[in-house]
Parts: C-alpha cells; sequence; structure tokens
C-alpha cells in the first residue's frame, strides 16, 4: 500500500520513507521540480521510495497521479503552499486528514493573530494594509512603530519587513508594492525578544512539545533567517508554560493533529506569537529533532496519514542524543553560484560537522535577501545547543559561496 507526499521539505524524504516502510507501506512523492530534493535522492537507495513527475500546482493531473498509485492509504503535505491543497484532496478522496477549513485559517498569518487577539492569546491584533505609500496611514495610527509588515501567506521568511521609523515604513511599503504577494499585506506590532519555535505534535486536543529551537536572524529590514540550535534549555517550570501556552494557541488556530512549527518571541510578558506553521519544522529542524530525541519523528506523520493516534505522543525521549546547531550559508550577491571555499576544511572542527547542500554548481540566484539565497547548511553537534550554535558557526564562516555574474 502506499503513502503519498504531495511535494514535501527539501529535507527528511529518508526518514519518511524509513517511516512509511515501518508501517508497512511505501512512500511516493509527487513532485514539479526533482532538483529541490537532490540531496536527499542522491544519497538514497534507489528503490528506497517512488517518485513522480506531475505538476503539482495542477489539481488535476495531481488526481490524476493519486488515481494511478496502488492502494492509497494516505495523503501527507510538509509544506505550507501545497497545505491547503493536500488537505482539500485528502477530504475528497476520504482520507484522513486534517479539515480543509482549518488548514485555510492557518495559512493566513493574519487570520490566526486576529483569533488569538480575540481570545486574548496575543496583545495586539493585525491591521490590513494596502501595499504603496497610502500604507502608512493604515499602519501608524493604529499598530503604531515599530511595526512589523507580512503576506499574510508567505512562506520561508519572504515577505516579511520589520520597520523601526516613519523612513523604513515608507521603503517596506514601496518594496511590497513591487512584489507578488502570495496572500495580502497586513501589518502588526513589533515584538522584542529573542525568537524561538515551539516544535509540537498534535492529536484530538492534545498536544506535546517535542523541544524548543532557537532561532537567529539578519540584522536587516528584510527577515533572513541565519542560525539555529536544538534544544533550548529552559529553567525549571518554564518549559510546561510553553508547552501549556502553544497548546491553547493551537487550539484557537484550530490546529488540532500533526506537527507544528510554531515561532515565538519569548517578550518580557511571556511567549508572544509569530506565526504557526502546521508541519514539521524546515531546514534541517526534522533531522536533529530524530537525532536528539533519539526516534524517528517522522513516524508520527505516517500515523495520522492513517488516521491513527501517533505512538510519538506516548514514547519517552528525555535525554537520548546530543544537541544540534544549524548555519545557513548565503550568497553574498546575485548570480551564478560555482561551487564553495572551504568545504575541505569544515573535518577540522570539533562537533562532527556536516555539510547539508541546497543549491548545486551552475544554478542561478536571483535573490540572496531571503531563504531562495541559501546555498547550503552547516550542522555541528555538541552537548548543549549553546555549544552547537557555536561549533557549528565557528566552522560556516570558513564555507564560502564563489559567485560568478550572470550571463
Amino acid at each position: 500500500m502506499t503513502i503519498a507526499a504531495l511535494e514535501s521539505l527539501s529535507f527528511g524524504l529518508s526518514r519518511m520513507a524509513e517511516a512509511a516502510a515501518e508501517t508497512g507501506h511505501r512512500l511516493c512523492l509527487l513532485t514539479g521540480d526533482r532538483s529541490v530534493y537532490r540531496h536527499e535522492l542522491a544519497t538514497l537507495p534507489p528503490d528506497a521510495l517512488d517518485v513522480v513527475d506531475v505538476d503539482t500546482d495542477d489539481p488535476e493531473a495531481v488526481r490524476r497521479a493519486l488515481a494511478a498509485l496502488p492502494s492509497l492509504a494516505g495523503l501527507i503535505n510538509t509544506t505550507d503552499t501545497w497545505s491547503v491543497p493536500a488537505a482539500a484532496l485528502a477530504a475528497e478522496l476520504g482520507l484522513p486528514g486534517p479539515d480543509p477549513e482549518a488548514v485555510r485559517l492557518l495559512r493566513d498569518k493574519r487570520r490566526v493573530r486576529e483569533a488569538l487577539y480575540e481570545r486574548g492569546l496575543s496583545r495586539s491584533t493585525a491591521v490590513a494594509v494596502p501595499p504603496g505609500p497610502e500604507g502608512a496611514e493604515a499602519v501608524l495610527p493604529t499598530v503604531g512603530l515599530p511595526a512589523v509588515l507580512k503576506d499574510s501567506a508567505g512562506t520561508s521568511s519572504r515577505g516579511v519587513w520589520i520597520a523601526h521609523d516613519e523612513e523604513a515604513l515608507h521603503r517596506a511599503l514601496a518594496e511590497a508594492e513591487q512584489q507578488p504577494l502570495k496572500g495580502a499585506l497586513f501589518a502588526e506590532s513589533f515584538l522584542a525578544g529573542p525568537l524561538y519555535s515551539a516544535e509540537t505534535l498534535s492529536w484530538e486536543g492534545t498536544t506535546r512539545l517535542l523541544g524548543v529551537l532557537s532561532r537567529q536572524t539578519s540584522r536587516s529590514a528584510v527577515v533572513r533567517e541565519e542560525v539555529a540550535a536544538f534544544p533550548v534549555a529552559l529553567p525549571d517550570g518554564e518549559r510546561d508554560a510553553i508547552e501549556a501556552w502553544v497548546g491553547r494557541a493551537l487550539e484557537v488556530a484550530g490546529h488540532g493533529q500533526g506537527f507544528a512549527h510554531v515561532e515565538f518571541i519569548l517578550t518580557a510578558e511571556g511567549p508572544e506569537l509569530v506565526e504557526v506553521n502546521r508541519r514539521i519544522g524546515g531546514a534541517l529542524v526534522g533531522e536533529v529533532l530524530c537525532r536528539t530525541l533519539g526516534t524517528n519523528v517522522y513516524t508520527a506523520m505516517m500515523d495520522e496519514a492513517l488516521g491513527r493516534r501517533p505512538r510519538l505522543l506516548d514514547t519517552p525521549l528525555d535525554g537520548r542524543g546530543p544537541a544540534y546547531g544549524f548555519v545557513l550559508v548565503y550568497a553574498d550577491r546575485p548570480g551564478v553560484l560555482k561551487g564553495w571555499h572551504g568545504l575541505d576544511e569544515l573535518a577540522a572542527f570539533p562537533g562532527s560537522v556536516q555539510w547539508y547542500p541546497v543549491r548545486e554548481p551552475g544554478e542561478t540566484l536571483a535573490h540572496v535577501g531571503d531563504q531562495r539565497g541559501c546555498t547550503g547548511m552547516v550542522l555541528a553537534e555538541a552537548a548543549t545547543a549553546e555549544l552547537a550554535q557555536h561549533r557549528a558557526w565557528s566552522a560556516a564562516v570558513r564555507v564560502r559561496p564563489v559567485i560568478a555574474d550572470t550571463p
């Protein structure tokens, strides 16, 4: 029998294939672009999973591809972009899955913020903003400054601007007017404090906090993720408080089953939501969860796809493995990636350092201000997340993408 994946995050396919096999099923990836998964497909045995090339933006083409699969038992998705189509298709085919309306709510960051504000879980609401100069009149008297502008359906930190003063606000509005947004522009209050993400798993009203990931972003007005580490060591009682808070936030946001990647700021008054993603964390988050927790967490994804309570909710997880940190290595300018200097130096650094390429030589990088400019990631381990982050950073600064001008 088959469990199909309608696209996926760039990393995690090998873990997913193992988890599907553990349930007695075979994983089949439906994708419109195999190059997204080049690293994992190159390292997996040829018979580890099936890959079907299909235009995943075409619902009819996807329906035909699913109908051709042998004994389809479940449909999964680990992306934001295809989360709504996957939920709708699962419901249409009578397969287990989330309520499509709940998924639509979670894909609208403005509606989630408004829902939390109405229930007292956010200190400020969201305000619709027209891109362009007139947008300032919507932001200044309501949200004020500093403010954050967002695309309501944005992904990978695209369509996010931080405006600390009026000059920055007008500049952000001008940029937003020139960008194709996936949703609609809105503004919310700037949250002061460090950024984290809660990695959670839910089922029928129960939410388990698998751990907290630290996150560092760029200093520029356009947000770009740079560094992450897991698991964050929290003071006694604070972990329980975050678990209770994130459980309430997910309930209000309509998320009742499956993984969630919940970004939040730990302010002086407690946690405040940044956004909810109804999936396992991206980049190398899934991999470090597996390594640190000592189990293949993707088995929970397969359990959910088959309509049964994930065993991971009840599995003891404390003290299994080391902590990890990873650093995203960006190109410093647009152009053609020719390769990297410094990869041969990584073995000299402590922490069993590993390189995970995201791009390959010959690719053109048109954008470097967000995750599209990431060429690869450096992963390192240590006894604590803090030490792992330091090790990963020290190694990553030696890796330098070589960029040539676009012909």
